[in-house]
């Protein structure tokens, strides 16, 4: 996905993240049940793509589908992924696969955050995803029974779960969507995707701290109490010595770089006097 079908899902992400401390895996459920009606109708994907229609039409299209028959957060995240611009038709479908993703990621971050890293939650979910993808690829006769066309989507899901009856609810969600849902590919892509995004959202929860020379234990206890109440949250912290940063400090949280060393205040300074 990129150009303005990235700007498009990059929107719907950041204001997805409001709804997220409260999720539930019904509202995933719920989008993905959205994403098999877009996927199923050629005609209705025409019409939330078409760029000579406004956004608010195309939104309360989908409004009048879904009302009634979903919550009014699902309403309204559909809705506004179909207000939005997308490329082709099928890139709305993946925005829509990766919200309810996000969803499901991020109940897995909140149930272990409430008494611990939500580290912990995102580990357990990409390892039980990585566990159905282990034993899929062991086993010949299952990739077989997972890719028959003929196979209901029910059977499958079952399948599925027979396999890694032991992993977390949010990963038998995604694991049943993976296989009763690929949307042309093979169900364990699916799941590796699944888990990408768990590893990405991961790094909101690790702070990789580059200085110029080593710590102390004091000096540590210090940047860990600071970080976690500049983020709100338990922080794990990895730190790294960089002599080239010529003193100050470099810190990234995700896509987050907070910045502090002399090189960077040079490399500012270097580009004011190029201008």
């Amino acid at each position: 996905m990129a150009g303005v079908s990235s700007e498009s899902l990059a929107t719907a992400l950041a204001a997805l993240e409001g709804k997220l401390p409260t999720a539930s895996l019904q509202l995933a459920k719920e989008l993905f049940g959205i994403l098999g009606m877009v996927d199923s109708s050629a005609g209705l994907r025409r019409a939330l793509t078409d760029p000579s229609r406004n956004g608010d039409e195309k939104s309360a299209l989908v409004r009048q589908l879904v009302g009634g028959k979903v919550s009014a957060d699902a309403a309204d995240i559909a809705g506004g992924l179909a207000s939005s611009r997308w490329a082709s038709a099928r890139d709305i479908g993946d925005a829509l696969e990766t919200l309810a993703a996000t969803v499901v990621i991020s109940v897995a971050e909140n149930k272990s955050a409430v008494s611990a890293s939500g580290i912990t939650g995102l580990e357990e979910l990409e390892n039980d995803l990585f566990s159905f993808n282990q034993a899929v690829a062991s086993n010949h006769e299952v990739q077989r029974a997972l890719s028959e066309p003929q196979a209901s989507a029910a059977a499958k899901a079952a399948l599925a779960e027979k396999l890694v009856p032991g992993v977390s609810e949010e990963a038998k969600v995604l694991i049943t969507q993976a296989v009763s849902q690929p949307r042309g590919i093979k169900p364990t892509r699916l799941v590796e995707r699944f888990a990408e995004l768990a590893a990405k959202r991961q790094q909101r929860w690790i702070a990789t701290v580059s200085v110029t020379r080593p710590l102390s234990q004091t000096q540590q206890a210090r940047l860990q109490a600071g970080l976690n109440a500049l983020y709100g949250r338990e922080l794990k912290i990895n730190v790294n010595v960089d002599p080239a940063l010529i003193g100050g400090i470099r810190v990234q949280v995700g896509d987050e770089v907070l910045d502090a060393s002399v090189m960077t205040r040079l490399g500012e300074l270097q580009r004011q006097l190029a201008g």
